[in-house]
């Protein structure tokens, strides 16, 4: 499961470094651009960072995981959705024009990571001062589905009640799964 959280964080990675010199071109909406994919960098930057807490390859400290479980909230659900308004997709974006005519489906997706961030953010509130047993993932997927998708007709459970590092692994999953539906690779 480790090696999934590494993975993700991966791309996540490669994701906020893909800024072009076309997206600091000239034109309307490239504040917008710019803006968006500063806050995707944050976002794979506090992601990577709680995931190296998990796997060993930094030292946990309960404030940068707090720090980087907020940034994580901060930067989804209704922040996540304005931050891709009409007239700011496709070039110099890599935001795909699907975007808009998937709307519900985009804006579902930024609710649910959201709210996946917000229980995160919650529980780093009260981080102990070591990564505890009641931290890890352990187990099935306790949403019903495996580390690759959810199982139809399997209601999800709620948020609070999964472990920290359960709802890191899902918000990489959403996210992994935004990017390959509404993200297009820039050359």
């Amino acid at each position: 499961m480790r090696a999934g959280i590494a993975c993700a964080t991966a791309m996540l990675t490669l994701a906020g470094s893909l800024v072009t010199a076309a997206s600091l071109a000239e034109g309307p909406g490239n504040a917008i651009v710019a803006a968006r994919q500063a806050s995707m960098k944050e976002m794979a930057a506090a992601a990577r960072a709680i995931a190296e807490m998990f796997d060993g390859k930094r030292a946990y400290e309960p404030a940068a995981f707090k720090a980087a479980a907020n940034a994580l909230g901060a930067h989804t659900g209704p922040a996540l959705i304005a931050e891709f308004p009409e007239g700011t997709l496709g070039a110099p974006s890599g935001a795909r024009l699907d975007i808009d005519q998937a709307r519900p489906e985009f804006e579902a997706l930024a609710r649910h990571i959201g709210r996946l961030a917000d229980a995160l953010a919650a529980k780093a509130k009260t981080a102990p001062a070591g990564i505890t047993a009641d931290m890890r993932m352990t187990g099935p997927p306790m949403d019903g589905g495996s580390l690759l998708g959810k199982r139809p007709g399997v209601a999800q459970a709620d948020p609070a009640s999964m472990p920290a590092e359960h709802l890191l692994h899902l918000i990489l999953q959403d996210c992994s799964s935004c990017h390959a539906k509404f993200r297009q690779r820039q050359e």
